[in-house]
């Protein structure tokens, strides 16, 4: 009798990667169309014009936010049942100064639960692990404007919450910081 095969229990971290690396490919795209573009405009003084105009608009929230992966992964571990953790949970009403040390302290805590996935060996292990290294290169990437106030609270000041009550305070975490 055939049997079906079955999709093995990294099927969606491969399908996570597997839309990561077409973002990036899409991105590499993107840029290449763009420096054609630019390429052909700036041979001449109206396309500068039009370039400089360009350069200095604003750019709007919709679709520039560095934490869109991180949000994806999140929405795919929240439901998990094979995760139970207590977490130091920021609040989601911080100051806008201490943003950076907020977004740290949610990625340490990240770092708790893949810990926490490797010795329980969850079904969700390689999303916390694109979480944490999606988080990080974002908060690198982003350089949040803040800078460490003694007014911001260190993470173990934090209360302990469940996970589901940390996955959902670190997205309204990001969702604030994609306003921004």
């Amino acid at each position: 009798m055939l049997r079906m095969a079955q999709p093995t229990r990294n099927a969606a971290g491969a399908m996570s990667r597997l839309e990561s690396q077409k973002t990036h490919l899409k991105s590499i795209c993107l840029q290449y169309q763009l420096y054609l573009l630019l390429n052909s405009l700036l041979k001449n003084e109206m396309g500068l014009i039009i370039f400089f105009l360009c350069a200095y608009v604003p750019k709007t929230a919709a679709g520039h936010c560095k934490w869109t992966e991180v949000l994806k992964d999140l929405e795919l571990i929240q439901t998990s049942k094979d995760i139970d953790v207590s977490l130091y949970t920021a609040n989601t009403d911080e100051d806008k100064e201490c943003q950076e040390p907020v977004m740290r302290c949610f990625l340490l805590e990240m770092k708790v639960i893949l810990q926490e996935c490797h010795i329980k060996n969850c079904s969700k292990t390689q999303d916390v692990l694109n979480i944490w290294k999606n988080g990080n290169a974002s908060l690198e990437n982003n350089k949040l404007n803040s800078t460490t106030s003694a007014k911001c609270k260190e993470c173990e000041e934090y209360e302990e919450k469940n996970f589901t009550e940390f996955i959902q305070s670190f997205v309204k975490v990001i969702q604030r910081e994609c306003k921004h």
